[in-house]
């Protein structure tokens, strides 16, 4: 066997396997106990209910730094909703750029001209690792974007792209970045993001936020298709407010707000937004370090200030797996993640199955930086049994 990998079985494990890019890891201290205080058996209407989900929405919009007229909801079907709710409700006014460049972005192209059928549609994409040119955005068309690429581990590096004088909207998908990176908010006119990702909590909930030239749309434009009732955010041409103070559509569970509460809770006593992004940049610094040591592999994005802090996506670069076939690669790729997995060292590590065979490993806030320590000499080791 060529030198790639020791074959040592490491002695130290992670205290927690739990390296997912969705649901993600719990945050530390996490406990059911922590769930005691739920508003079961009762309304979601109710008065405690609405207070719980109004809590959820302020303490979100304080720990993120939201500006103070901006608007947060609580919305169904996880960022996705969150996402659809906002094309199918404030696009076609304008000619609308896309940027993909992974699965998720490709989602909203086919969302924008397959399901919705806009006529006036520029689509810029790129291939996994990469950005498409962010310099070709016409400040006076509407733009859909992902600010990170879970499934390619790759994210705009600032918001420098967006003009401040736009005449169009940004409406950014920011599932795996809120909480985890900056957000240029003066820059985003609708952000969309989930409980399930940065801070580990429970799915099925999505988040909207709302900037006033975003809310000004929705009051002055209806859009030439039938909106669901799911995805309906005015009533009478007016914005229905009650949705952004914790009415929400349709029913949420009130166990999966405890457990949001929880981690807000937990995010806070830590230091807030920055103690969670430098818990995230640390997470990142541990991975490259141990990469700029390995020979057998690398970033799946070469550009290091493009590089998620979050989904960490990486490709094997061991000669012997790139002389494989495809189909090789990615089975290659599978058995170490199955190794690891049945060591109980890490689960679900492999790469999304539209991204290149690889690995992704979650570096979020709620990873501890020791996890990650321990679990990279076991990456080492079960690329070692499955090369030799």
């Amino acid at each position: 066997m060529a030198a790639t990998a020791p074959l040592v079985r490491p002695d130290i494990r992670p205290g927690k396997p739990h390296f997912s890019s969705g649901p993600c890891a719990k945050h530390p201290g996490w406990s059911l106990e922590n769930l005691k205080q739920a508003c079961l058996g009762r309304s979601h209407r109710s008065k405690p209910g609405k207070a719980k989900l109004a809590e959820a929405i302020n303490r979100s919009a304080a720990l993120l730094g939201m500006p103070k007229d901006y608007l947060l909801a609580i919305v169904p079907a996880s960022d996705t909703g969150a996402v659809e709710m906002a094309l199918w409700s404030l696009l076609g006014a304008r000619g609308v750029d896309i940027l993909a460049w992974e699965s998720f972005g490709s989602g909203w192209v086919t969302d924008v001209t397959k399901q919705l059928k806009l006529k006036d549609v520029r689509v810029f994409e790129a291939d996994y690792g990469a950005l498409p040119d962010l310099s070709l955005v016409d400040k006076d068309r509407d733009v859909v974007f992902t600010w990170n690429g879970t499934t390619s581990g790759v994210r705009v590096p600032d918001g420098g792209w967006i003009a401040a004088d736009r005449g169009g909207l940004t409406i950014c998908d920011a599932t795996s970045a809120a909480f985890a990176m900056d957000l240029p908010w003066d820059r985003l006119d609708v952000v969309t993001f989930s409980w399930q990702k940065v801070l580990g909590g429970e799915a099925a909930h999505g988040m909207l936020a709302l900037s006033p030239r975003a809310v000004a749309r929705l009051e002055s434009y209806s859009p030439p298709w039938p909106i669901p009732k799911l995805f309906r955010m005015t009533s009478g041409g007016k914005l229905t407010k009650d949705l952004f103070q914790g009415a929400t559509i349709n029913t949420p569970s009130m166990l999966a707000v405890e457990d949001y509460l929880s981690a807000l809770n937990w995010a806070e006593s830590i230091g807030g937004l920055r103690a969670l992004i430098g818990r995230a940049d640390a997470n990142l610094k541990i991975i490259a370090d141990w990469v700029a040591r390995m020979p057998w592999i690398d970033f799946l994005a070469l550009d290091p200030a493009i590089r998620s802090n979050t989904s960490v996506c990486l490709r094997i670069t061991d000669p012997w797996f790139q002389a494989l076939d495809g189909e090789g690669q990615a089975k290659a790729a599978k058995q170490v993640a199955a190794l690891l997995e049945a060591e109980n060292i890490a689960y679900d590590v492999d790469a999304y199955r539209d991204a290149p065979p690889g690995l992704r490993i979650w570096a979020g806030a709620t990873v501890e930086s020791a996890d990650l320590a321990a679990l990279l000499p076991w990456l080492d080791w079960a690329w070692g049994q499955v090369r030799k």
